[in-house]
């Protein structure tokens, strides 16, 4: 496995490989990996000759209260697990090197980027499409990796590719979860021992709010079902529970399909989770 810390090393790595005409398939991750991030590489895998993964916290898509240098860090331990999924390149760059002092020019994702997750962190979207866009540009992948997990964040990425003509096919890996039903995320680590029973709560009002649609209701009263199951639970301080159109993240059609998402604080951590509902 080539680890790759500057775009110049980056291309070197992958220049053999572009000669032959191998495809890459590619993940973009901000490291603290876990099984979710691990199943992407899988799937990488068996999509393309060649697997680029990156590491890279990126300081565009962190709100000024949210703690960047808090974000957890294991790079050498992140290194051993890409090396047993048989990652050919890892590339880990330096915040310098991605925003040099002069860079000035960011993306933006237009109204998908400004509700829901975008509401609560402002400029989050327009931080993850400027990095990924960069990423996309350096990698130059036939094709890409995301994690369904974060679900607005997959419908930036798959507009950002369609507009700006990258040509590149988005595969969207499912979630991973906890026999309990937690999904993976780095910032489960955050977690104290209640905190973590608590979480669990997000996944069972996705059921719930699946269980009404397929019932026969209609989203608004999924949404208040989901509302309902989170605001009851102690300690969780419910942020959204909607049901959207997967693709657009508009209002969604009466028959669906329905993307249920919910969002809320568990003590100090945020969480969100979400569930694909097609009747």
């Amino acid at each position: 496995m080539i680890v790759a810390r500057t775009s110049v090393d980056l291309a070197a790595a992958l220049g053999p490989g572009r000669v032959a005409g191998r495809s890459i398939a590619f993940v973009p991750t901000m490291g603290a990996l876990h099984d979710g991030h691990l199943s992407l590489v899988r799937i990488a895998r068996g999509a393309a000759p060649v697997v680029v993964a990156s590491i890279f916290v990126n300081p565009l898509q962190f709100g000024p209260s949210e703690d960047l240098e808090a974000y957890p860090r294991d790079e050498e331990r992140d290194l051993d697990l890409l090396e047993a999924e048989g990652v050919d390149v890892v590339f880990l760059p330096e915040t310098h090197d991605m925003y040099p002092e002069a860079a000035s020019t960011t993306i933006g994702v237009g109204p998908i980027g400004s509700i829901l997750e975008g509401a609560d962190r402002p400029g989050h979207f327009d931080g993850v499409a400027t990095v990924v866009a960069k990423l996309f540009n350096m990698v130059r992948p036939d094709i890409a990796v995301f994690g369904q997990k974060d679900a607005q964040q997959v419908a930036v990425i798959r507009q950002l590719i369609l507009d700006l003509d990258f040509g590149i096919d988005l595969v969207i890996g499912p979630i991973v979860r906890e026999p309990d039903g937690l999904a993976l995320s780095s910032r489960n680590v955050y977690l104290k021992a209640k905190e973590r029973a608590r979480a669990t709560a997000l996944h069972r009002a996705l059921k719930e709010g699946e269980a009404v649609l397929r019932a026969g209701e209609d989203h608004p009263e999924a949404e208040r079902v989901m509302g309902e199951a989170l605001g009851a639970e102690p300690g969780v301080d419910l942020s959204y529970a909607v049901a959207v159109d997967p693709v657009t993240f508009s209002e969604p059609k009466r028959a669906g399909p329905f993307l249920l998402l919910v969002a809320a604080l568990v003590g100090a951590t945020r969480l969100i989770d979400n569930e694909l509902v097609e009747l």
